[in-house]
This record gives C-alpha cells, sequence and structure tokens, in this order.
C-alpha cells in the first residue's frame, strides 16, 4: 500500500513535468508554422494527453474488464468537461473561437448522442455491446473530423502575436516528445496503483472505471489544460479538454471494441445523459453573459456538480 501510494506521487510529478513540456513545445509548434493554437490543441494535445486511457483501456479490453473500459471513457469524459474546463477557467476564463463554440462543441454533442444510440443498439434493450462494426463507424467519423482539423489549419494561416518564445525545431520536439512521456508515464503510475488500492478496497468495477480510473487517465488533460490557463492560453486549454472527449470516443473507444467487442452495462446510461447535458449546458454558457466566453461562476457549476455527482456515485455503494 506504502509503496502504491508513493508511486502515485512520483506519477503526479511525472504529469506536471510532462505537462509543462508539452504545452510549450506544442505552443512554440503552432507559432512557427502559423497553426492556430485550438488546432494543435484539438490533435496534438489531444492525441498526447489522451495516450493513458488508449493504454488503460487496450489492456482492460483485451482482458474483458468492459466496465473499466466504458467507465474510464465516460468517467474521462465528465471528469474533462466538469472538473478540468471548470477548474481552467476558475483559473482564467477561457475565451473560445468562434468555431469552437459553433462547431467544436456541438460535434462533442452529437458524438457523444450517437455513441448512446451505437451502446444501446438503438433500440435501448438488454444484453447489448459496442460491435466491431460500431468501432468501424466511429473509426470512419474519427477520419472525418481530422479533415475537418486539417481544412481548418489551411484557412487559419495567420497566427496572432504571443508571448510563446521561438524554439529552434530540434528543442521544440524535444519537449513535445519528451512532454508525451511525462504524460503517459505519470498516467499509468497513477492509474494502475490508484486501482491496486482502490481493489483492496472492495469497490466494484464500474466504479472504479468511473471515479479512479477516469480521474486517473484524465489528470494529463487537467494539468496540461491547469498549466495553459495559468499561461493564459485558452485555445490549447479548451482546444485540449474537447479534442481529448472526442479523440476517447472516435478513437480509443473504437480501438478498445475492435480488440473486443464490449458488453455494455445499461446503468452508465444516466453517467452519458450527464455527459449529454454537460456538453449542452457548456454550449448555452457560450451564448449567455459574456459570449464565446466561460466565465468563473459558470465554471464554479460546472465544478459543483461534479461534486455532488461523484458524492453520489459513491454513496450508492454504500
Amino acid at each position: 500500500m506504502l509503496l502504491s501510494i508513493l508511486l502515485i506521487v512520483l506519477g503526479f510529478i511525472s504529469l506536471i513535468f510532462g505537462a509543462n513540456w508539452l504545452v510549450d513545445g506544442a505552443s512554440a509548434l503552432a507559432k512557427k508554422y502559423k497553426v492556430s493554437d485550438l488546432a494543435i490543441g484539438l490533435t496534438i494535445v489531444a492525441f498526447g494527453t489522451s495516450a493513458p486511457e488508449l493504454v488503460v483501456n487496450v489492456i482492460a479490453s483485451l482482458n474483458s474488464y468492459s466496465d473499466i473500459v466504458l467507465g474510464n471513457i465516460i468517467g474521462s469524459n465528465n471528469f474533462n468537461l466538469f472538473i478540468i474546463l471548470g477548474l481552467a477557467a476558475l483559473i482564467y476564463p477561457i475565451k473560445v473561437q468562434s468555431s469552437t463554440a459553433w462547431k467544436e462543441i456541438p460535434i462533442s454533442l452529437f458524438i457523444t448522442i450517437l455513441l448512446v444510440f451505437l451502446l444501446n443498439d438503438f433500440n435501448f434493450s438488454e444484453n447489448t455491446f459496442l460491435s466491431r462494426l460500431d468501432a468501424i463507424i466511429l473509426l470512419v467519423l474519427f477520419l472525418v473530423f481530422l479533415y475537418y482539423v486539417f481544412l481548418q489549419m489551411k484557412r487559419d494561416s495567420t497566427v496572432q502575436d504571443s508571448p510563446v518564445p521561438l524554439m529552434s525545431p530540434k528543442k521544440t520536439w524535444i519537449y513535445i516528445i519528451l512532454g508525451l512521456g511525462g504524460l503517459i508515464l505519470g498516467g499509468h503510475l497513477v492509474v494502475t496503483n490508484s486501482i491496486e488500492v482502490a481493489s483492496s478496497l472492495g469497490v466494484s468495477e464500474k466504479i472504479i472505471g468511473l471515479t479512479i480510473v477516469a480521474a486517473g487517465t484524465s489528470l494529463p488533460e487537467l494539468v496540461t489544460s491547469a498549466v495553459s490557463a495559468f499561461k493564459k492560453n485558452s485555445d490549447i486549454a479548451i482546444g485540449n479538454v474537447i479534442g481529448s472527449n472526442i479523440f476517447n470516443i472516435m478513437l480509443i473507444l473504437s480501438i478498445s471494441s475492435l480488440v473486443n467487442p464490449l458488453t455494455y452495462n445499461p446503468r452508465f446510461n444516466m453517467d452519458l445523459g450527464i455527459l449529454i447535458g454537460g456538453t449542452i449546458f457548456l454550449l448555452l454558457f457560450m451564448l449567455t453573459g459574456e459570449k464565446k466566453k466561460l466565465d468563473r461562476w459558470e465554471a464554479a457549476i460546472l465544478f459543483g456538480f461534479y461534486v455532488i455527482y461523484t458524492t453520489y456515485l459513491v454513496l450508492q455503494e454504500f
């Protein structure tokens, strides 16, 4: 138990350093090649911070732990939306581009609603699963999303002046690679040792997936978005969260079900409903108050709701 706790602390340290290096490297890359921070956040940073979910899910899928796989993805996306985005906006209110408010957030909402129907086989009956055909549908949509981001990169040929210092190409990629490595290592250490501690306490697989594993694999997103918020880089902060949620469903979940079709527990429908509701509220927040901006009071609502939701999940276990 003591060794597991020490390894969790080591994981946190790795996550913090990894997030700093990744944000600095990705921001420098965006400035050098005149690619928007939002596009970098939606792709390089999103994929890098989603890597722990991919590693954990493939291992869990190979071992037929469907509840861990689904709990990890659904829980991670809820954690990203309510805690990470909420915390980042509490640190520094997040201003978003028009494309984020009108395109990326709706894309995230659409893919989540589609996932509900795929998981329930469109008829919401018992004994449903996410098949390999479902996985192929999600992967095709993921390729369409990547093409959309590519078009965004081509259209956005100018980058506003920013305080990001220029780096040599070698140094930039060293920062990015070290950052990704630190995030993957840190996420692995935190998740595996947290599961060991939680399992010894007799907590169910579903709750472990929705809470411990989800929070653990979302730590890279948490630290990366928090660091971005401190550096007042709103585009990477929100691009990371929305991009990670899209990656988690369309890429990581599809790969997991290609490895092994996932048996679906209908009890996850409530958690998916919360994810859909939270995404709708985020979209509404973009249209109220100071438009295209997530204010601190709105962030506090997201953060507070997740605390209540998690408390409810834990109480259901006892």
